[in-house]
């Protein structure tokens, strides 16, 4: 049985209207445009994942992602909006309070039009565990900062598995 969501999005700052109808479970191997808004559920067939927003994107978003998708192969986001909760979630230990996503079969990641914080995200250890030899687009400016130019012992791991 295949249940439709309806869901409405209106972008105040970009003053853009979208209407999104996703079908559970997903048959398309695609699914785009997604915000804060989307309601979850196990999509097996779907293997690239777009994600846009004008609203910044949490920790537990992340987790809603991956548990959603979890045989995406490719993640592409745009979201130049800081996190709002980053600071609560820091602790003594440079996150170590976050439960780490794993992205099994994450093959490419497009970063490219993001705030540092998404960046964090998925190369701090102790927030993403990504799998070896991923492919990574992003900005190498934005790369330097969020590494310390690849000194960063939390970058480390996750970085030692890219493809670039």
């Amino acid at each position: 049985m295949i249940k439709l969501f309806l869901m409405l999005i209106i972008f105040s700052e970009e003053k853009i209207t979208q209407c999104h109808i996703y079908s559970y479970p997903s048959l398309m191997p695609y699914c785009g445009s997604i915000t804060n808004n989307f309601p979850g559920g196990l999509c097996k067939n779907v293997r690239t994942v777009l994600l846009y927003d004008e609203y910044p994107f949490e920790h537990e978003f992340f987790l809603r992602i991956v548990q959603s998708f979890p045989y995406m192969q490719e993640l592409c986001m745009s979201n130049l909006k800081s996190q709002n909760r980053k600071h609560s979630y820091q602790s003594s230990n440079d996150n170590q309070n976050l439960s780490v996503i794993k992205y099994f079969f994450l093959s490419e990641l497009r970063i490219v039009n993001v705030h540092d914080d998404y960046m964090e995200e998925f190369l701090f250890d102790t927030k993403a565990c990504l799998p070896k030899n991923v492919s990574l687009h992003l900005n190498s400016e934005s790369l330097q900062r969020v590494t310390r130019y690849f000194t960063r012992d939390v970058t480390r791991m996750n970085c030692a598995k890219i493809d670039m």
